[in-house]
């Protein structure tokens, strides 16, 4: 579900370590489906504030990659995506977009903490979703979809119990740590009513793709620097000699840039819902007949991603340390004017598609595949591989569970997730599943579980950057 949609820079802790039926249901669900979030508490916090932030977000909108790779911001749109940076790697390339090669090293799965006390038939399942959709791309850190899909049939013979789960990870994956400091946040799919129909209660509109919004492709950016289009466009329009323009921004948007061409794929009642929808990548909307309508990321606009909690932190208007979720759309709700004004600082706008899932799937993430809550991890696709398990280890606040240790998933993208040990983690669906989300910006350890034989694991043995 890439979200913008999946915020821009900030200050997120350093990792001081070597080493959207629905409100309360969704909590219940994740806590249910993921049951090592409610052990122990007594770890302490893995983090102090430090390592500098400053990339676009969900949270997401700086990289150039296709879509639905790049959506949605996913985070919660606040100061929390870092920038990418070197730390202990090595910079691989240079200006806008440029990929860091992050040090790593080989370790022992015994050297994962909570590793054993983890379900990992629960990731396992996640995994074999994946199975279903294979992507060819590899990620530049050493991981192609081929090394994964060649896992399928292995994967499914290793149904059946954590230990035969586990000792399928642990035969056919080799444990690759990265070494720089780790960031989390969380998202989530926004559960509300709408209308496939304008009506006098339900008057903003959610919109498709339009059919002249491209995707800018590498043999056309040489043109679109020439409109003024730099490499932070990753789309644009077509004109009608067959050129390259900027398409229109959020404001031109709903100063009425699309009406009248029949766009409209759903309508909502308040524009702070369709805004944080946009946020999240993603929606269940609940229509007057009692039936649902999915939607998932399809384009965007296309102009950089401004994340607008960071805004108001420059303003002064949150605290830093204040600013979540709930307390941005507080502040939003107290001062619907200024919010008006203050959405469209962030000039991207996200279009969506309808897809087709069960009620109780979640939502269709970039990857192609449902999401699955406290299982799917969103990444940032120009580095890690669809399909890639990665263990987190972090300490979330108690409303998120506490200690968090756990076999993830990578399943999709956003903006604002920038730099190879950055992830968004999938919590759920509702209004419960948005509070727990709003509070996860935490530090945390990234361990990749490489497939043996490829690249990433053998320059991890080999003491090698990837």
């Amino acid at each position: 579900m890439a979200r913008n949609a999946r915020r821009r820079a900030g200050d997120p802790p350093p990792c001081p370590m070597r080493r959207k039926t629905q409100t309360s249901a969704a909590r219940a669900g994740l806590l249910a489906a993921l049951p090592i979030l409610t052990l122990s508490l007594a770890a302490g916090p893995l983090a102090s504030q430090a390592m500098a932030r400053a990339s676009a977000t969900q949270t997401s909108e700086a990289a150039t990659v296709t879509p639905p790779e790049n959506g949605a911001s996913h985070a919660f749109d606040a100061d929390v995506a870092p920038v990418r940076i070197a730390a202990a790697g090595t910079k691989a390339t240079a200006g806008a977009g440029a990929v860091y090669h992050p040090s790593v090293e080989a370790v022992s799965f015994s050297d994962l903490s909570g590793w054993r006390e983890d379900d990992p038939s629960a990731a396992l399942s996640a995994f074999l979703k994946g199975c279903r959709a294979p992507h060819a791309r590899a990620g530049a850190l050493g991981i192609s979809g081929g090394d994964l899909a060649s896992l399928c049939v292995k994967a499914e013979a290793a149904r059946g119990s954590r230990s035969v789960a586990r000792a399928f990870f642990e035969r056919e994956f080799v444990a690759v740590r990265i070494v720089e400091p780790g960031f989390v946040t969380g998202y989530f799919e926004p559960a509300i009513p709408g209308s496939r129909m304008r009506t006098s209660r339900f008057t903003v509109p959610l919109y498709r793709k339009p059919d002249d919004l491209v995707k800018i492709t590498a043999s056309q950016r040489r043109a679109a620097r020439k409109v003024g289009l730099g490499e932070e466009y990753a789309f644009a329009r077509r004109t009608g000699d067959g050129g390259l323009a900027e398409y229109p921004d959020r404001a031109a948007i709903a100063a009425g840039a699309l009406a009248g061409r029949g766009l409209e794929i759903a309508w909502v009642a308040d524009p702070l819902d369709a805004f944080f929808i946009h946020i999240q990548g993603s929606a269940r909307l609940k229509l007057a007949d009692g039936s649902l309508l999915r939607l998932a990321y399809a384009a965007k606009s296309g102009q950089p991603y401004t994340a607008i909690g960071r805004v108001l932190i420059e303003r002064g208007e949150i605290a830093r340390e204040d600013m979540t979720m709930a307390t941005l759309r507080a502040w939003m709700e107290a001062h619907r004017e200024e919010a008006r004004a203050l959405i469209e600082h962030n000039r991207s706008y996200i279009f969506f598609r309808e897809v087709e899932a069960g009620e109780d799937e979640g939502p269709v993430g970039a990857a192609g595949v449902p999401l699955t809550a406290g299982r799917s991890l969103a990444v940032d696709r120009t580095l890690h591989a669809f399909g890639t398990p990665v263990f987190i280890e972090a300490d979330l606040p108690k409303s998120a569970g506490g200690r968090f240790r756990r076999l993830m998933i990578a399943q999709d993208t956003g903006s604002a997730i920038v730099g190879p040990a950055r992830g968004d983690i999938f919590v759920g669906t509702g209004e419960d599943a948005g509070h727990t989300a709003g509070e996860i910006k935490h530090s945390a350890r990234f361990t990749l579980l490489a497939p043996r034989g490829s690249r990433l694991a053998e320059a991890a043995r080999h003491g090698a950057k990837p």
